[in-house]
């Protein structure tokens, strides 16, 4: 291995965009997420000067930079004064605190705002048996409250939540709705087409709660008789529906939500020629959360297994296009694949970017770092850091896992990827 001190000295006046440096100081000494990296904006040079540093050590062979760009060998100086250090240490927690500040605050507002649609789907599904009419439109404002929140400029985050809401039902039917939509809003959906996907999509199980607890998910143990019944929720969904009152969209998506491409699905044998568009979206996303939460959480897979499990099967279930634009949506690496850099460190994704998938933010194991501080990495912001693969929760060495502590539940959300306002109290259950 190299070594690094015999690597020059650059004056940080001289500091280029495209040059490699190494910084001799703590992690918690500077605020950037690795001690050695290539300079990539303005930005960062900025935060350089103001650590109050005089000199770095850069790497010439791995810097990227014009022939006539490379700096002038610096003059001799006098050794840095010692005098800056404590103040651009200090300078350093400061930032580190407010960056973990603003973390706990984005992560706060998205959890809450998923509690609150939780609560409005339970409400729902209560008013079902009571007030059809009421709940058709109470899911119909569910809807579009969660259509509206998607309606940012800019980029949306697909956000892995530190704990599924609520009981297993309602979160299953708010995750498919969130990424659905997600998905639908990738495809250039309009908005009523929008409005009845979500709405599908929260409603899509409810001929469920018509079965005995027995037949409401279907175990690798059944007989063809009790198939037939775990089936029946589908008839019993559209039954249901109607009586509520839902538009055609919507009742479509509760029909054919299990329905496949190829004509293998249930109860009718579509093929995709004969599904809504807001059927083929939520029979996809549907499978993909049922692999990720099985109701024995002994067979749940990672959200990288169940894509690539998906990806085999997409040629003859799912519609090839739909399934690689969600693929491209959720990125190679979901929310909450646990995973090994490149750097060989472990780390947990927490969010990804839907326009720039193979760059998620990721929760890495530092045992210098508590756990409670730990900042979340962008990898799009770190040219030299990546994912070399997934790895299952339980090859995860010991320490790791208990400090990125893999959800045993995956429950997503969505934020914008940029600063959201709080939004006032009850805005979700309107």
């Amino acid at each position: 291995m190299k070594d690094r001190s015999a690597d020059p000295l650059i004056d940080v006046s001289q500091l280029k965009v495209g040059m490699f440096i190494h910084l001799d100081l703590g992690w918690m000494s500077h605020p950037f997420p690795l001690s050695s990296f290539k300079l990539s904006s303005e930005e960062q040079l900025l935060i350089l000067r103001r650590l109050g540093l005089k000199q770095v050590r850069w790497s010439p062979g791995k810097s990227d930079l014009p022939l006539d760009a490379t700096p002038m060998p610096p003059p001799a100086t006098a050794p840095a004064a010692t005098t800056a250090e404590p103040q651009a240490e200090d300078e350093a927690r400061e930032r580190h605190r407010r960056l973990l500040a603003e973390q706990r605050e984005a992560l706060l507002l998205c959890e809450r705002q998923y509690a609150e649609a939780a609560t409005a789907l339970r409400e729902v599904m209560d008013l079902v048996p009571r007030e059809p009419t009421d709940a058709r439109d109470r899911s119909a404002a569910l809807s579009r409250a969660l259509l509206d929140k998607m309606l940012v400029d800019g980029d949306i985050n697909i956000r892995l939540l530190n704990e599924g809401a609520g009981e297993r039902a309602t979160a299953h039917a708010l995750n498919v709705a969130v990424v659905a939509m997600l998905l639908g809003r990738a495809f250039g959906l309009g908005r009523d087409e929008m409005l009845d996907l979500g709405q599908g999509a929260l409603l899509h199980d409810i001929g469920k709660m018509e079965l005995t607890p027995r037949f409401r998910h279907r175990d690798d143990g059944f007989t063809a008789a009790e198939v037939a019944a775990y089936q029946q929720h589908v008839a019993k969904g559209v039954v249901l529906g109607q009586k509520m009152g839902v538009g055609a969209g919507p009742l479509l998506i509760i029909a054919q939500h299990h329905e496949h491409a190829d004509g293998s699905g249930f109860p009718q044998r579509l093929n995709a020629d004969r599904m809504s568009i807001g059927s083929r979206i939520v029979a996809l996303v549907n499978r993909f959360d049922g692999l990720c939460n099985p109701l024995l959480s002994s067979k749940a897979m990672t959200p990288h297994e169940a894509l690539s499990l998906m990806f085999a099967q997409g040629r003859s279930r799912f519609d090839a296009t739909m399934l690689n634009a969600f693929i491209r949506m959720m990125g190679v690496y979901p929310p909450g694949s646990a995973v090994q850099l490149t750097d060989d460190r472990y780390a947990l994704v927490v969010a990804v970017n839907s326009s720039r998938p193979l760059k998620p933010k990721v929760m890495v194991h530092d045992p210098k770092v508590p756990r409670d501080e730990a900042l979340v990495l962008n990898l799009e912001e770190l040219p030299d850091l990546g994912i070399r693969r997934s790895v299952k929760p339980q090859q995860l060495p010991r320490a790791s896992l208990d400090y990125l502590s893999p959800r045993s539940r995956i429950a997503y959300f969505f934020e914008s990827a940029g600063p959201t306002p709080p939004s006032p109290p009850g805005e979700m259950a309107a």
